[in-house]
Order: C-alpha cells, then sequence, then structure tokens
C-alpha cells in the first residue's frame, strides 16, 4: 500500500522500523498488537503526497480510499507528535478537529514514531530537544510529549 500511494523507500523504511519498535510497546501493555503492527506501518501514507503536518490528515483520508478500518483511520490521522487540539490545529491549517490520539494503540504508535528519527530509536530527551528547536521552547507539544511519554513508561 505505501509503494502504490507513492511512498519513498525512505518512507517506507521508517514505517517499518516505527512499526518493529510499536509492536514492542503495544506488547508491553497489551494493546492489540495487530492493529498497532498494520497502523504503524502504514502511519506516514500521507508522505507520499506531503511532509507537511498535513500529512496525518492526508493518509488518513489516503487509508480510506484503500478501504482500511477506521481505527487505522484514525491511528494514522492522530500520530502526529502526542496530538494536535483542535485550536492547535485549526492554526497549523488543518481542518479544525482534535487531532490528539486517545485509545492505547494511537498513543503507542503515535509514541513509537516519536522515538525513531529514520530508522534510529532515540531517546525522550533527544525527541524534546528536536521539538524545541522547531517549534519554541515552551511549546504546548511539548508538554503533551512528556505526558505521553510518563504514560507509556511509568
Amino acid at each position: 500500500m505505501l509503494r502504490k500511494a507513492g511512498c519513498s523507500p525512505r518512507v517506507i523504511d521508517h514505517c517499518i522500523a516505527v512499526a518493529e519498535f510499536a509492536g514492542k510497546l503495544a506488547k508491553r501493555h497489551g494493546a492489540d498488537h495487530d492493529l498497532v503492527m498494520t497502523a504503524a506501518l502504514l502511519h506516514d501514507i500521507g508522505r507520499a503526497k506531503t511532509h507537511g503536518v498535513d500529512h496525518a490528515v492526508v493518509g488518513a483520508e489516503i487509508a480510506r480510499n484503500f478501504g482500511l478500518d477506521e481505527k487505522i483511520v484514525k491511528i494514522i490521522e492522530r500520530h502526529v507528535g502526542a496530538g494536535i487540539p483542535a485550536s492547535e490545529a485549526q492554526k497549523l491549517g488543518l481542518p479544525k478537529k482534535d487531532y490528539v490520539p486517545k485509545t492505547l494503540e494511537e498513543k503507542v504508535v503515535a509514541h513509537a514514531d516519536n522515538l525513531v528519527m529514520g530508522t534510529k530509536k532515540v531517546s525522550i530527551d533527544e525527541t524534546i530537544k528536536n521539538m524545541q528547536r522547531t517549534l519554541g521552547k515552551h511549546h504546548p507539544a511539548i508538554q503533551r510529549m512528556k505526558k505521553l511519554h510518563a504514560e507509556l513508561y511509568q
């Protein structure tokens, strides 16, 4: 599906690395392993069309067009960072909608993606430093990231 959608080999390699890590997190937390693996493999399918923050929304639409289960679609749609609340989504040019992961499987895929840069697993500290450089030291997304990390690594 990633190839059919037009994803580059680099994006596909990243999705595989995220899925490998997400599978471990799913087992650790008792999440639906098959759902997590499928969604993690497809989480960046929207990068076939865009590399902006909107890749999650675009990816959800591609997944719907492929006829995928809505649970997979929601994971793809909500995987960016630790989620984007409706108020921030609108400022980013996304449809005004809540994109914060809600289910355990949504959280696992989002956070596995947060902790994989390219194909390499990185620490939460490195992830936060990257976010601070990109978004600014006090952006609310950083607190959401820390909260999600604490939830999955308590």
